[in-house]
């Protein structure tokens, strides 16, 4: 940052001044002095014609206006700015709050204790609460409105200042001892803040400020100290809270009278007074610091004492109260920001965000790119490209150089192990410094890397693009380099820190502390040569062609060195570089002419002067940041303005200037001619200068003199277009393509016009990519238009919608302009399925479009469009493809049938082993059932149906399963049978007779149990169920009957499920011998446990010693016993019981048998269910 005195107001009958304050929002300072002096003042910016704006702008005193009401000196101002109202107190203790009433302040409020003196008084940060303290120990806390909220009387105390913390929480009471007490916002007592400032410390001292920012405009890192405690002995300590145990400890060497923090808390101001050997009297300086205790400038203040010293509300200014005068210092503050490619790039803090918000404005497009980058060290710019420095993490002493292009995408990072305290950047390489060492990257951007750039990418720290060296090293250039932080470091730092960097493409200069200036090559890093300057540089800066260096000290003298020149000194010794005699004080800023290594520009204060052969031209009033100096034009930005409000940048704050020759050249023109001015810029030639000739004698149609100065600007298209003009007949038609050349196309077009030339103005307007023009034009003409026009103006205003993604009305154009490739796009974007449907039937087949369409049908789901076509443009393969694709197996199916595809076998077994991983069992049988791939189905069910009855779950269910399995080897013997049928009358295709082949193989080598007897596990679970109806409903004989029959399942429903039922039901039925014999079988099973066995043989042992296992009744059960194990009668499946008639009923289906009166009573069959 810069600092410099800019204005002084005295104070009407030399009344000496104790306080001021400024009001951050408003604008308006108040300053109290003896003899009740109270005023309020307010600077405003006088807008004149030529819009000078910011620092530069005149200020004058908008507001003067003498507050009555205090006897006493007044010893304290605060504003309140939320609520617009200024508080201030004297010598007597009264207390006045000031209101503004239609410009003016008048008294609101009176307050008198008339015991003690008001020492101190602070608003909280939201402007409610305002604690007044006064020197007896008093403490009142009040509200804006006047009531009071607490009081307290610390007794023992004499206290001497306040503040509150951000939050309203904490206040801190500062003692005349000297020593700070913390308290909550209650009054109630916390505990003594620690001051480490004063460790080791005699004497008196007080406390002469303590200043809390608040955290309103963001902070600058995060957990960034805010809280700054002075005394007036110059000790300071800047905490993270009022509890931190390691603060950032100041010894400013000055007697201390006020601090206090910029606006963003990124810059505190200690004012007071230093001591001289040279003078007897003290000199009024302030010094600013960082809030990390780094010192960044002094100011020297003229007076016998300051007083006080208030912040303007953006920064830029300080009021300073010395004696009785009102000094103003204008600050220039280093805005992290840069510029590359139009684009100006700049940093702020917000409080709501903790990293610092990086904007990229494109001053060319008015685009701005936001991006968030916490602990931001710098921003440095270079052609199309910029480097952000950043610290990568809080806790370790790693940081980052980010390598960005214009609207902040990141390109490649580089993690350094050393604080970056300078970079600059060349085209080629980015350098970085430490105070000890520095760091050298030779970056490149990848716009199109190959696979083996790539790798040499991730190789470059072996390649040696990245090299450390320390300062106090000798480097040859010849060594290829090395990246070795520890060695760099191990030196502990060196005596003569480096304090700033500079490079071009040839060199790299290095400032050094003592004023020495060291010289390397660049690529090879090589120490050429030594220089001494006379200054401690801040800033240093390479001319165009490395002749010559600039240099801007820590005070702002400006002076130049000249590194090529060869010098003898007095003893006769030969020696290179000399310091150059111009020297310019209060800079703060300048920049080299790109194009010429002799031309410059520089801020002094709020003038921009430019510099030829080191001669001056008259002064520009403006206080802007240079961006670029180049065609003797300078782009300069208003950061200042752009930082009040920095998420809305306005194209006014970028100004360009034109040097003085460009201004005399071009009034030269104007006013005498051409002829003469060409001899002027004969003499001053400068491309810049030429080519305004060159534009000039275009206008006046003077082709020979545009001709040669094109060529002398060296501007090959301007000869060309020289040539072509040459070669038009026309005078009018020269001058239409002159305006055009000039970018007047309106003009140029209504010349073609009148010259009955709509083609050419048509022509003009398809180079501009006007097609609404065009197509006015081709509509408006008399004549026939040309349908192809018409339809390429059409379709590019079509292509205009669409790129706005404005289908709709892309589509209207589209449409007129038969361009279906692209409005098959705007259908799909629509999601007009239907217009996209009707666009591929009105398609000739094999269109080359219908295959996009179709893809696109496919990424919806809309399978039979998608399907139509494919078959449209003759691809069958990917209509099945697609069916497979949606699930849509049948009519996949159907298609390979139908276009004889023999590798559907081959897509169902894929797809189903892709369901089956996925556990999807079902979606397999469906697959397989669809495709008529019954076996496969009817494998998987009774897998299925296995498990189920493993997991003993309801029978009905296991039942349904079996049934479903078994009807599907029905249909698969069917299909088997049908194919064998077509065989034989030799009508069989040859895709269905390898089918029913394949299958009638694959049943028949099955040596599956339900290949034999599809039925069998149905069977067995239908009577299960049956039996179990039968016993609730007691029919304890059919039960029993039917039971019987569960015998022969044992495979599938476990035994001792079913020779227990058989038990029960004996035992029902009193048939005991039956009952004695399931029990045996019970007893013998292997899989029982040995505590279940012995249970059936305690029941068995119970049952019958009551009775005998004996049957009593004889009946037809012992036939049934006897027949049914030859299996030759048909069993009903309705009753259970042997059918014995001649006559019965066999179901379609499942072929199994019911008796006649059975069968008359139902609908359906009891087994499978089909219909009767």
């Amino acid at each position: 940052m810069f600092i410099y005195l800019c204005k002084k107001i005295a104070i009407p009958g030399n009344v000496r001044l104790r306080c001021i304050s400024w009001n951050k929002d408003q604008g308006f300072i108040a300053c109290g002095g003896e003899d009740g002096l109270l005023k309020v003042l307010k600077l405003e910016t006088q807008t004149d014609e030529a819009k000078i704006k910011g620092l530069a702008a005149p200020s004058n005193l908008s507001v003067n206006q003498t507050l009555e009401g205090h006897s006493g000196s007044v010893q304290v101002v605060t504003w309140n700015e939320q609520y617009q109202k200024l508080t201030t107190s004297d010598q007597n203790g009264l207390i006045i709050v000031w209101m503004l009433y239609k410009g003016a302040w008048y008294e609101e409020m009176i307050n008198n204790r008339n015991k003690s003196v008001v020492r101190s008084m602070s608003w909280n940060a939201d402007g409610k609460k305002i604690c007044i303290v006064y020197e007896d120990g008093a403490v009142i806390v009040g509200s804006v409105d006047g009531n009071r909220i607490w009081g307290k009387d610390l007794k023992g105390t004499h206290l001497c200042h306040v503040a509150w913390s951000s939050d309203s929480k904490v206040l801190l009471f500062g003692m005349s001892n000297g020593e700070i007490h913390i308290y909550d916002n209650q009054g109630n007592f916390i505990v003594k803040m620690k001051l480490s400032c004063l460790v080791n410390l005699t004497g008196a001292f007080s406390i002469a400020g303590i200043h809390w920012y608040h955290g309103t405009e963001g902070y600058i890192e995060p957990d960034c100290p805010c809280l700054a405690v002075c005394y007036d002995n110059g000790r300071c300590q800047i905490m993270r809270d009022e509890n931190d145990h390691n603060p950032v400890l100041i010894d400013t060497g000055m007697n201390v009278v006020c601090i206090q923090w910029n606006h963003c808390g990124s810059v505190l101001a200690v004012a007071g007074s230093l001591k001289t050997t040279s003078q007897d009297k003290d000199v009024n300086i302030v010094q600013f610091y960082t809030p990390f205790g780094e010192h960044l400038r002094t100011l020297k203040v003229p007076g016998k004492q300051i007083s006080a010293l208030s912040w303007e509300g953006s920064g830029l200014k300080v009021a300073l109260a010395v004696d009785s005068y009102i000094y103003f210092a204008n600050i220039r503050p280093d805005y992290k920001w840069g510029y590359c490619s139009n684009t100006v790039v700049y940093a702020y803090t917000r409080p709501d965000r903790p990293e610092y918000c990086v904007v990229f404005w494109d001053t060319k497009n008015n685009e701005k790119y936001v991006k968030y980058v916490k602990s931001l060290i710098s921003i440095t710019t270079y052609g199309d490209f910029c480097v952000l420095a950043t610290k990568a993490d809080e806790n370790q002493p790693q940081y980052v150089l980010v390598l960005c292009n214009s609207i902040g995408t990141p390109l490649d990072p580089k993690y350094i192990d050393m604080g970056p305290l300078f970079v600059t950047m060349t085209k080629t390489h980015v350098i970085a410094a430490s105070k000890e060492a520095f760091y050298v990257w030779q970056y490149r951007v990848a716009k199109k890397l190959t696979a083996m750039e790539f790798n040499q990418v991730a190789r470059t720290r072996k390649e040696g693009r990245e090299r450390i060296y320390h300062v106090d090293d000798t480097p040859s250039g010849s060594a290829g380099g090395h990246l070795d932080y520890s060695r760099a470091i191990e030196f502990q730092g060196t005596r003569d820190p480096i304090c700033a960097i500079t490079a071009s493409d040839k060199m790299l200069l290095v400032g050094r502390e003592s004023g020495t200036l060291q010289r390397y090559s660049l690529p090879n890093v090589g120490i050429v040569q030594k220089f001494t300057l006379n200054c401690h540089a801040y800033q240093l800066s390479l001319n165009c062609n490395s002749s010559r260096v600039a240099v801007i000290d820590l005070s702002g003298v400006l002076t130049f060195f000249d590194l090529d020149t060869q010098v003898v000194t007095s003893t006769g010794e030969q020696m290179v570089g000399e310091q150059l005699k111009l020297e310019r004080k209060d800079v703060w800023d300048m920049k080299w002419a790109k194009d010429n290594p002799d031309l410059f520009a520089m801020m002094e204060k709020t003038r921009m002067y430019v510099f030829r052969n080191l001669d001056p031209e008259e002064p520009i009033q403006t206080s802007g940041y240079i961006c670029n100096f180049e065609d003797l034009e300078i782009k300069s930005v208003l950061l200042d303005e752009i930082l009040k409000n920095p998420e809305h940048p306005n194209k006014d704050y970028i100004i360009n200037f034109e040097i003085r020759s460009l201004r005399d050249s071009r009034a030269l023109i104007e006013k005498v001619g051409i002829e003469e001015s060409s001899q002027f810029i004969e003499d001053n030639p400068h491309p810049r200068l030429w080519r305004l000739l060159a534009e000039a004698a275009l206008q006046k149609l003077d082709l020979q003199t545009a001709e040669q100065a094109f060529v002398r600007c060296r501007d090959y298209q301007g000869i060309k277009f020289v040539k072509r003009l040459g070669n038009l007949q026309s005078e009018s038609m020269k001058q239409a393509e002159v305006a055009a050349y000039f970018s007047r196309f309106e003009e140029a077009e209504r010349m073609y016009l009148d010259m009955d030339r709509r083609d050419l103005a048509i022509g003009l307007r398809i180079k501009l990519g006007d097609w609404f023009r065009v197509l006015q034009l081709l509509k408006t003409g008399s004549g026939g238009s040309d349908d192809a026009l018409l339809e390429q103006a059409h379709n590019a205003i079509g292509d205009y919608f669409a790129d706005r993604q404005k289908w709709l009305n892309a589509v209207q154009y589209y449409v007129q302009g038969r361009n279906q490739e692209r409005l098959a796009e705007c259908y799909y974007m629509l999601e007009d399925y239907q217009g996209l449907e009707n666009l591929a039937n009105s398609l000739p087949e094999n269109n080359k479009l219908l295959p996009d369409i179709a893809y696109m049908f496919v990424r919806v789901g809309m399978c039979e469009q998608a399907v139509s076509a494919f078959l449209k443009c003759n691809q069958p393969k990917d209509a099945v493809d697609t069916c497979v694709h949606l699930n849509q197996w049948d009519k996949a199916v159907e298609l390979a049938k139908n276009h004889n595809m023999k590798e559907i076998g081959s897509l169902l077994a894929r797809y189903a082993s892709h369901l089956l991983e996925k556990n999807k069992i079902f979606d397999a049988i469906e697959l397989y059932r669809k495709a008529n791939y019954f076996f496969e189905a009817a494998k998987l069910m009774f897998k299925i149906a296995d498990e189920e009855s493993k997991k003993r779950t309801k029978p009905l269910r296991v039942k349904k399963l079996y049934v479903l399995s078994a009807l599907l080897i029905e249909q698969c013997h069917e299909q088997i049978q049908n194919a064998q049928r077509g065989k034989v009358k030799g009508k069989s295709s040859e895709a269905a007779s390898a089918l029913a082949g394949l299958l009638e193989e694959d049943v028949l080598s099955s040596t599956n149990r339900f290949a034999d007897n599809a039925w069998r596990g149905a069977e067995a679970y239908h009577f299960f169920i049956l039996v179990q109806r039968q016993l609730y409903k007691g029919s304890v004989q059919a039960a029993l009957k039917t039971a019987l029959h569960l015998r022969d399942y044992e495979d599938i429903i476990p035994a001792v499920e079913i020779y227990s039922l058989l038990a029960l039901c004996a035992c029902a039925n009193r048939a005991f011998d039956i009952c004695s014999k399931a029990f045996v079988k019970l007893e013998s099973l292997e899989t029982l446990r040995p505590e279940q066995r012995q249970q059936y043989e305690d029941l068995a042992l119970e049952i019958f010693t009551r009775h005998s296992p004996k049957s009593n009744k004889k009946s037809d059960l012992d036939d049934m016993l006897d027949s049914s194990i030859d299996g030759k009668l048909p069993v009903c499946v309705a009753t259970g019981d042997l059918i014995l008639e001649q006559r019965f009923w066999m179901c379609s289906v499942c072929k199994h048998c019911m008796k006649p009166k059975e069968a008359s009573s139902r609908s359906f069959c009891p087994l499978c269910h089909s219909t009767i």
